[in-house]
């Protein structure tokens, strides 16, 4: 009896499709497979991980825009930064990981934004100063 042992594509890694995203100092790993929709944070529900309603929608955005909700499984091991940061950081890795198995998706998912990573990071704390741009109080006399 032969078996026939499917071999994955290039960007198929154990049948896993890879992303990483990122936001501020969160990082966020998603491997997403073809399954039953089911969606998994830090080896928790999505809907448990990420408390507020808008998290949710902001992490599931890149499934409604491909049409993939409920037909994909996700999970993601996500680390730094706060819950919001992370939220971004798995909407960009969920994006990501999306056009690698698929990529005709990518046109409309850059369309509506979710391949931009947001650069936007803090500050860092000036010599002399407080903070990074309050500073002391100025004497003149």
């Amino acid at each position: 009896m032969s078996t026939i042992i499917a071999t994955p594509t290039s960007s198929a890694v154990q049948g896993f499709f890879w992303g990483t995203g990122r936001r501020k100092t969160a990082v966020a790993r998603v491997r997403l497979r073809e399954g039953t929709g089911k969606f998994q944070v830090n080896d928790r529900e999505m809907n448990d991980y990420f408390p507020d309603v808008k998290w949710q929608q902001l992490v599931q955005a890149p499934l409604v825009a491909g049409d993939l909700l409920g037909k994909i499984d996700i999970f993601v091991n996500a680390s730094g930064s706060g819950i919001s940061s992370q939220s971004g950081a798995v909407m960009l890795g969920v994006a990501r990981a999306l056009v690698k198995y698929r990529s005709d998706l990518e046109p409309a998912l850059r369309d509506k934004g979710y391949l931009t990573r947001d650069s936007r990071m803090v500050e860092r704390k000036k010599y002399g100063h407080k903070k990074a741009r309050k500073s002391f109080q100025f004497s003149k006399r």
